[in-house]
């Protein structure tokens, strides 16, 4: 079992950036992928971005493509979301998630993580 914790969110102007971590406690962080995932006032929880456990692989949202960077580091238990060039739409709740069970079929989907962190909300100004 794994328990995660972000930090790093704000209010930030558009065209601003942030960087969000997620700390983890427990054993063997290196064999979750972890997930950043949010949710906006009024929507569902989507998916932003992943990164394997083996190899490193990063997959993201179309929407974030070229603008966040998810990077881990595994001697610190620490998954991060490197966020530029922010837009009003990025403005939500940004949650990081976990499981042991990363599959190119369902790694978008909230239900594909076992494990939350209680989010950190990420307001972005026009």
């Amino acid at each position: 079992q794994v328990q995660l914790a972000e930090s790093g969110g704000g209010l930030v102007q558009a065209g601003g950036l942030l960087r969000l971590s997620c700390a983890a406690s427990g054993r063997a962080f290196s064999t979750y992928a972890m997930g950043w995932l949010r949710q906006a006032p009024g929507k569902e929880r989507e998916f932003v971005a992943v990164i394997t456990s083996i190899g490193g692989r990063t997959y993201y949202a179309d929407s974030v493509k070229g603008r966040f960077t998810i990077s881990r580091d595994n001697a610190k238990n620490t998954v991060y979301l490197q966020m530029n060039n922010l837009k009003p739409d990025d403005t939500a709740v940004y949650y990081c998630a976990a499981t042991r069970s990363f599959s190119m079929t369902t790694y978008t989907r909230p239900s594909a993580y076992n494990y939350w962190g209680q989010g950190t909300l990420v307001t972005v100004s026009s």
